[in-house]
């Protein structure tokens, strides 16, 4: 019943920009909180950002710390990740994320999106 699109994702050379955007849609009750998260060739899927929908809060993972700027639009239930100052260590495939549910949560999960920093 949820969907998760992300886009933006691609090859871009080290020091340059990128921007994730992630719509989701369907039958969302309750949103806790939407982020991202990241998985390259031989690693575990690692957090990256978080949003949450009530507070504002946001949260990042200490590799991508004053490098990456999650937001949202609330109204359509997009989240944003802008990317700055890229470096190889950050190629990987970028999941979206929306966590629903008030004391109990529940995970879903976009398709993801390549993303490729190299000269």
């Amino acid at each position: 019943q949820v969907q998760l699109v992300e886009s933006g994702g691609g090859l871009v050379q080290p020091g340059g920009s990128l921007r994730l955007s992630c719509a989701a849609s369907g039958s969302i009750v309750s949103t806790y909180a939407m982020g991202w998260f990241r998985q390259a060739p031989g690693k575990e899927r690692e957090f990256v950002a978080a949003i949450t929908w009530s507070e504002n809060s946001t949260y990042y993972a200490d590799s991508v710390k004053g490098r990456f700027t999650i937001s949202r639009d609330n109204a359509k239930n997009t989240v944003y990740l802008q990317m700055n100052s890229l470096k190889p260590a950050d190629t990987a495939v970028y999941y979206c994320n929306v966590r629903v549910g008030l004391t109990t949560k529940y995970d879903y999960w976009g398709q993801g999106t390549q993303v490729t920093v190299s000269s």
